[in-house]
């Protein structure tokens, strides 16, 4: 026995000898993927800019067409049209993507955007702005689904949730400045300072398109990539479906709020505007942080968090009078909804190929959009009758309903964990797990 420890002892002397601090390296921790590069900062420069131009004539458009004699009615069909066509954009996006690549549909997405702007600078009437407005939509909503696409594909896979939140800090961006601002330049220097400012931020990020990363479709398509799911059957798979519920309800919520907070009863308007505005903070640091947890311990975990938090903010709604309430529930709503926001982005991009990143990000815009609008359109219908807090309370029963696909979504991950507790794949979709794991 003492000739035997002799032994080993002195072949793990020998070892250490001829491989000295090789146990030390072994132990360290591999060198985290670089999060930042140059394909990342081009995708999110042209983010900033398609967004920018979006929010710069939101609430420009329907005073400009009042200014060529519209009504309120009129005026409101401008926005609602605009938001129609960058719906149906969306569900046509990636079929285009498949067929045309990332960057033609790119490029066609911002001339559409950034184009029929140029439009409003000569003689306008009701029927030429809408008509801009649906051309502009269009563009929109070509532009918001391959963006999500091109930002999946720069990502590493390891760091894609923080990769994703940064994109929704950057996206936050134009929703905080842009909006006011459009407004502001509107009354203070003019229409066509607008018009012009609304074309040049659509239109300049078409110098990066050959740099874009990303697929260059069907002709230069690699016939033995994996071929992606259609919208459809992407709607069929419950890895897909689960998530853009859960998404959808969130976003429901979030068009309840911004339409009508402000009209809510006993609110003054700078109560409102704060509350906005603690909402639109509060969701982008959630989503910094869902990103940066997710990649550590999973995204899907945090489905039924973020959905807990948003429904808890839209109940406190009920003291809506209460303006230390107000931002209290805000708050608590913003930091869900960010969670909710970037936790199901990044479990639909997990569950597909690469090639089918074009899908699933026009099928989470798809479920942001149509949250977005049909939120408010219900909601105006109850609330004449059940008045603002218990239509708010409601409104956070909804979340408390997508609890149930919420739940479903973590019970069928496999209880294997990867790298750091990330789950692996999905048992219902068959998806095989990131490279990390």
């Amino acid at each position: 026995m003492l000739h035997l420890a002799f032994t080993v002892t002195y072949m793990s002397t020998m070892n250490q000898a001829r491989h000295p601090g090789h146990s030390k390296q072994s132990d360290r921790p591999a060198p985290r993927a670089r999060l930042i590069s140059g394909r990342l900062a081009l995708a999110l420069v042209s983010s900033f800019g398609a967004l920018t131009s979006f929010y710069l004539l939101l609430s420009v458009t329907p005073m400009y067409a009042v200014s060529a004699g519209a009504g309120s009615a009129e005026a409101g069909v401008v926005t609602g049209s605009l938001m129609l066509a960058t719906v149906l954009a969306e569900f046509a996006s990636a079929r285009l993507m498949r067929r045309y690549g990332y960057r033609t549909v790119f490029a066609a997405g911002a001339l559409l955007l950034g184009g029929p702007a140029l439009a409003l600078l000569g003689p306008h009437s009701v029927v030429m702005i809408v008509t801009v407005s649906i051309a502009r939509g269009l563009g929109f909503g070509l532009n918001t689904v391959v963006i999500g696409a091109l930002v999946a594909t720069a990502l590493p896979a390891e760091r894609r949730g923080e990769g994703i939140g940064l994109a929704g800090v950057v996206a936050c961006v134009p929703a905080i400045v842009a909006l006011p601002s459009g407004v502001w330049l509107a009354g203070n220097m003019g229409y066509a300072v607008v018009i012009a400012i609304t074309a040049v931020s659509a239109l300049a990020p078409l110098a990066a398109v050959p740099w874009l990363a990303g697929p260059a479709g069907r002709r230069e398509a690699d016939p033995d990539a994996a071929q992606p799911a259609g919208l459809l059957a992407s709607l069929r798979s419950g890895g897909h479906l689960r998530p853009s519920l859960v998404f959808a309800a969130t976003t429901v919520s979030a068009g309840v709020v911004a339409a009508f907070l402000p009209l809510a009863a006993g609110m003054s308007g700078g109560t409102a505007a704060l509350g906005l505005f603690v909402q639109a903070v509060a969701s982008t640091a959630g989503r910094w942080w869902a990103g940066r947890y997710g990649d550590r311990h999973g995204h899907a975990g945090l489905l039924v968090p973020g959905l807990v938090t948003a429904a808890a903010g839209m109940v406190v709604l009920i003291w809506v009078a209460a303006p230390a309430v107000l931002i209290t529930g805000m708050c608590l709503f913003g930091i869900g909804f960010g969670i909710s926001q970037n936790a199901t982005f990044a479990l639909m991009i997990d569950r597909a190929p690469a090639s089918g990143y074009g899908t699933a990000s026009a099928l989470w815009n798809l479920a942001y959009d149509a949250g977005y609008g049909a939120g408010p359109a219900v909601f105006g219908v109850f609330v004449v009758y059940t008045g603002y807090p218990v239509a708010f309370a409601l409104t956070g029963m909804l979340m408390v309903a997508a609890l149930v696909p919420a739940v479903r979504d973590r019970a069928a991950q496999p209880a294997a964990p990867g790298r750091d507790g990330q789950v692996c794949g999905d048992v219902e979709t068959g998806v095989a797990a990131p490279s990390y794991c």
